[in-house]
């Protein structure tokens, strides 16, 4: 393949998209990319992604497009060129991660708008890089029915957090087979993983996206005891969803903002519930980490990605400083993160295989 690989990542609060060289053409690969907000996408995502993608040079030559699909569940364990098939078994996982999966399915329509439905679009999924769970993390403490039907652990940024390992390992001038790595992808969603050279044997998302650590606006784990209450007491369905995927986290917490940038300022003016929300949020973050360096034993570095990851040094310090049992001689690394070139490469594997 030679011309570049259109990526469209979409995420349950925006959407990234990329145009990505195959001839080392420019110092990061990339040739183009824009990001679009809910507001942008203003109720109507299949056309407001399309909008952004005709701005695109080259569109012309792009020989493929890669999706980021956030749940595979067990119906897929690597990448796919998307049909008729793959395309059905991605919607009937819409009920498993509502936001994510309808989201990935309006990029889906936006390209095929925008470079013509002969174009070869392919799947890379979020939660391939955590197949590799052993049981024990898999398995939640449920009726053992709940395997049979598949209601387990998946784990969920796994592009992400495959690549931060691999640049991690890089960075360290080991093989990847040869370290072990905590991941820390903290951004609009935020998740941990342990890499036992190379391979995800722990995570912190669940069967959802909604477990785990607490994010912008999603509650991570929570009590399944006080959904009961709060379901005993009148509380709906969709109102649940709503509140624990709309209203909580970092929002939920200060009632000021999603956006950890805007906490923090607030809470430096004063607001105690701003600094409560941050509070917890190192406190999740750092409870985790430890958790997945139980699962590995032993430590070689953790490793910072994502929006809030990458750029917030407070984050990261006051993570750390819970941390010294991890010993002195663990790294700390901070990695971009870079989603789009993984995509872009498993979409030319997928080509390149005829898979």
């Amino acid at each position: 393949m030679s011309g570049p690989v259109l990526v469209l990542n979409t995420g349950s609060t925006s959407v990234k998209l990329a145009l990505v060289a195959s001839d080392g053409s420019t110092p990061d690969g990339v040739l183009w990319r824009a990001g679009l907000s809910g507001a942008d996408l203003g109720g109507q995502p299949t056309e407001g992604i399309a909008r952004a993608l005709r701005t695109a040079p080259h569109l012309a030559e792009v020989e493929v497009v890669g999706h980021r699909v956030v749940h595979g569940a067990d119906r897929f364990t690597g990448p796919v060129r998307i049909d008729a098939v793959s395309e059905a078994a991605i919607a009937a996982l819409i009920p498993w991660a509502p936001t994510h999966q309808r989201a990935a399915l309006d990029g889906l329509a936006a390209a095929r708008q925008v470079v013509g439905p002969e174009v070869a679009q392919v799947a890379v999924f979020d939660t391939t890089f955590h197949h590799t769970l052993p049981a024990a993390a898999a398995a939640f403490g449920g009726p053992h029915e709940w395997l049979a039907q598949g209601w387990k652990r998946y784990g969920f940024h796994g592009i992400s957090h495959d690549a931060a390992s691999r640049e991690a390992a890089a960075l360290l001038g080991r093989p990847r087979e040869d370290v072990r790595l905590v991941t820390c992808h903290l951004g609009g969603g935020c998740s941990l993983a342990a890499v036992d050279r190379g391979r995800s044997v722990d995570t912190t998302m669940g069967f959802t996206p909604l477990d785990g650590l607490v994010m912008a606006s999603r509650s991570g784990t929570v009590d399944p005891g006080l959904l009961i209450h709060l379901m005993r007491q009148g509380t709906s369905v969709d109102e649940l969803t709503d509140l624990l995927e709309k209203r909580s986290g970092l929002l939920g917490l200060s009632g000021v903002s999603a956006d950890l940038r805007e906490v923090i300022a607030a809470r430096d003016g004063g607001n105690e519930l701003a600094a409560l929300a941050v509070d917890v949020f190192v406190h999740r973050i750092a409870a985790g980490v430890a958790a997945m360096a139980a699962s590995l034993g032993v430590v070689d570095a953790v490793v910072f990605t994502g929006g809030i990851g990458q750029h917030s040094v407070e984050i990261r310090d006051r993570v750390m400083a819970r941390l010294p049992f991890l010993g002195a001689d663990v790294a700390v690394l901070v990695v971009p993160a870079r989603e789009e070139l993984a995509i872009a490469a498993a979409a030319r594997a997928v080509m390149a295989t005829g898979a």
